[in-house]
């Protein structure tokens, strides 16, 4: 492709973006295909020759949109939000324009320094503690990783590697191997999934702790289960803790679960994926309460900063526990303080290299300010505070929990079964998408405020899609095979993808 062409070809495409979004609301949120429909319309080889790009677009018009799920319709209320605007989209343009890989300084000085750049600016907007930004004194620091889940991982290894080093420093004769078995992650039963994968993947133990009647791990419950393992002879390792858990966007108390983990030398890590970014407006940041016993946190700018995919930050008080798990040849120098300063990324991260991410994060922030997530923030709660306010009207219905940020679940009164029936009909119809989760034992139906183009008014034409369902439901419960809800397992509708 010439340079000439390069520019007709992406003009083009910009131009089939912004029509997209324009014209999103006429389009059904869910795709009317089957599995294997698109496989179908696809060949079974590569094209031998050249084709032009007019006809790619053309492909890309009347094959691929009609088999997505779109995520940025307004009528999108399942999962989480996941970030993107149109600054964002041009970061990553110039993002994949540029075609750097970030590995050490020299790579691409820019790609590592203006990663440092944003990720302290992001720490100040959150209103975090001045040690995790990369230009304040000491050890600490932030690095963009790939997802929350990504980020769970590295941490869980370097919490296992921490552990190992300190008990081999008071007895150097321990057996590594064996001492390895006995590491044990903890963390709630409404976590995400993405904790018991890091387990498996790091070969430890994980322990899924009961909730309280909010969806919160409590202190007292997390003590016990490290008394317990202790005396079996297990060793408390790891404690992923919550700021908006999955399902019902609960907020662990961590001004309760932060000294025991002090007082025990373990690591504890903050998964704020979600909810995290509500900490740029002052008036949530009492949820933040016990931060300072955090030894990492995590949030992703890609779900509700208007940051495209992927995009997530993490946090860590001690960049050198990263480095020590992570570089294998020793490159480092662990007593140089310009490490956070002019960090050496590839050790912060399991990757070897790493793409230009904070080009697009920059971008953002530079266009819409901290101000304009401000301002999303609080319109996307208010709107959700609204559609509560439209299910409280309906007596056929009631809220449980209480809504957290833009996450509102409810169900129907007559039950779980009808409650599933209700959802059904709804996906069904493909005019709004939610999903369920499990709340005190009852299936709930997650309805999230996620499109940063959701209005008033299209809440209203959600809440008139919902009225629609359970005015069918209740009239056809008699024909319905009544039957146990099929939510006997907690996991059944809380694997959400990470995202």
């Amino acid at each position: 492709m010439e340079t000439e062409q390069f520019r007709q070809f992406g003009k083009t495409a910009i131009d089939i973006i912004a029509d997209y979004y324009i014209n999103i609301r006429e389009r059904d949120v869910l795709p009317s295909v089957l599995p294997e429909d698109f496989i179908r319309l696809m060949p079974e080889n590569a094209p031998e020759s050249p084709e032009k790009w007019q006809e790619l677009l053309e492909d890309f018009q009347k094959k691929v949109i009609p088999a997505i799920t779109h995520w940025h319709s307004p009528q999108f209320h399942s999962y989480f939000p996941v970030g993107v605007s149109l600054a964002s989209i041009v970061g990553s343009l110039l993002c994949s324009g540029l075609g750097i890989k970030g590995s050490t300084w020299i790579s691409s000085p820019a790609c590592t320094e203006l990663e440092v750049v944003v990720v302290s600016w992001l720490a100040k907007m959150l209103g975090l503690p001045e040690y995790f930004q990369n230009t304040a004194a000491g050890p600490g620091g932030g690095v963009i990783q790939g997802s929350a889940s990504e980020s769970t991982l590295v941490c869980l290894l370097a919490a296992k590697h921490r552990m190992l080093r300190e008990m081999k420093a008071s007895n150097k004769e321990i057996d590594e191997d064996r001492i390895k078995t006995k590491f044990v992650i903890y963390t709630s039963d409404q976590s995400n999934s993405s904790v018991e994968k890091s387990g498996v993947l790091g070969s430890m133990i994980t322990r899924l702790l009961k909730t309280d009647n909010n969806g919160q791990l409590r202190g007292e419950t997390l003590k016990k289960a490290f008394e317990n393992d202790k005396s079996k002879g297990l060793i408390p390792c790891y404690v992923v803790a919550s700021y908006g858990t999955t399902g019902t966007c609960a907020f662990d108390p961590i001004d309760e679960i932060g000294p025991i983990c002090r007082e025990e030398g373990v690591w504890l890590h903050i998964d704020a994926a979600y909810a995290g970014t509500a900490f740029v407006c002052p008036e949530y940041r009492h949820l933040m309460k016990g931060i300072e016993y955090v030894d990492s946190f995590v949030f992703n700018p890609h779900k509700w900063m208007l940051v495209n995919y992927d995009c997530s930050v993490l946090y860590v008080k001690d960049c050198f526990d990263l480095i020590k798990t992570f570089d294998v040849k020793g490159d480092i120098d662990v007593n140089d303080e310009k490490e956070t300063v002019f960090p050496q990324y590839r050790y912060w991260q399991i990757p070897c290299s790493r793409r230009f991410r904070a080009l697009k994060l920059w971008i953002v922030l530079k266009i819409y300010g901290a101000s304009g997530v401000r301002d999303l923030v609080r319109t996307q709660v208010n709107l959700a505070n609204h559609f509560a306010s439209l299910v409280r009207g309906d007596s056929r219905l009631v809220i449980e929990p209480e809504p957290s940020m833009t996450v509102v679940c409810f169900r129907l009164r007559k039950g779980d079964f009808l409650t599933e029936k209700l959802l059904e009909y709804l996906v069904n119809q493909k005019k709004i998408f939610m999903v369920a989760a499990i709340f005190r034992n009852h299936y709930v139906i997650r309805m999230v405020i996620c499109s940063q183009f959701t209005t008033k008014d299209d809440v209203d034409r959600s809440w008139n899609t919902i009225q629609d369902g359970v005015n069918y439901v209740l009239s056809h419960s008699h024909r319905f095979n009544h039957r146990k809800s099929l939510l006997t397992n907690r996991r059944l509708s809380l694997d959400i993808e990470r995202v």
